[in-house]
């Protein structure tokens, strides 16, 4: 048995992630991915991407002291192999080829800035063919805080996938318009029509902190009928009582009320009466993508 370390930090709009996994080799033995830890920083560069078009001098500087920081836990976990990848908020950011520029020389750590279409791929890999049934339907959702990516399953394959930029910081900001809601509502809908037994599986981390406050079990999906009572029952608290009477953190109390809506639109518009959350996303896939491509070199 060979136990071997692999990280990836995934730099979004509404938080920055290091997450690293024990690689399990076996010979005659699957392959085994397992979260070894995860550490996240709130860095909400979304805020200073959508509105003024740049990340501020504070969140750069906050940016490449999390990426020492990251480079540091990774060299004491004996990581073996690394990537970094941004997101809509660092694409969108006038500086932002300058800060990745900055980040390698002052971090030594490299970050690839990759599209939506490329993010959507990268989730796919994982072990979402784990979740998947062969003679169901699926729409899956990734929502994060600049874009949100959907992919259509059917009998097992990817039908259509694309990203919308629908984040959850962007519609805090107002940065969403009507005619975008109406372009993914038929989108959705132009999509799934036909499709049985369909369910939506949903990733972020808005997504899991609401099936664990529901109190469901791994692998037990959330109802259409309670994510709609939360819905309103969330928007009925303010933000500070949020994070006093239910425990959020103060970057979470806000976004999870957009998010719980994205969510909540795509099951009317597909007809989809449960969400399953297998608590995989894009750093899974990262990790797993570059585990493959060291493989077959």
């Amino acid at each position: 048995m060979k136990v071997r370390k692999f990280a990836a930090i995934d730099i979004g709009s509404n938080a920055i992630r290091l997450l690293t996994h024990n690689v399990i080799e076996e010979k005659g033995k699957k392959t085994q991915f397992r979260k070894s830890e995860l550490v996240r920083v709130a860095v909400r560069l979304g805020e200073d991407s959508f509105t003024v078009g740049e990340i501020s001098e504070k969140n750069v500087n906050r940016m490449v002291k999390s990426m020492q920081a990251f480079k540091l836990l990774m060299e004491v976990a004996g990581v073996e192999y690394y990537r970094a990848c941004a997101t809509s908020a660092m694409r969108e950011a006038r500086n932002g080829q300058e800060i990745i520029n900055r980040i390698k020389e002052e971090a030594d750590i490299s970050i690839d800035l990759i599209d939506g279409k490329e993010e959507a791929k990268i989730i796919a890999s994982t072990d979402l063919k784990n979740v998947i049934k062969q003679d169901q339907s699926y729409l899956y959702i990734d929502v994060g805080g600049g874009s949100t990516e959907f992919t259509i399953f059917a009998k097992g394959k990817i039908k259509i996938s694309k990203s919308f930029k629908l984040g959850t910081v962007r519609i805090l900001n107002n940065m969403v318009s009507e005619d975008l809601w109406k372009e993914l509502q038929s989108w959705i809908k132009t999509n799934t029509e036909g499709l049985s037994k369909l369910s939506i599986i949903g990733s972020g981390g808005n997504i899991n902190k609401l099936h664990k406050m529901s109190g469901r079990k791994e692998g037990q999906a959330l109802s259409y009928i309670w994510l709609n009572a939360q819905y309103h029952f969330l928007d009925s608290l303010s933000y500070e009582d949020r994070i006093s009477e239910l425990g959020l953190n103060p970057d979470r109390a806000d976004v999870i009320i957009p998010a719980t809506r994205i969510f909540l639109s795509a099951a009317k518009w597909s007809g989809a009466k449960k969400i399953y959350v297998p608590k995989i996303g894009l750093s899974d896939g990262i990790i797993k993508t570059l585990y493959n491509s060291k493989k077959k070199k």
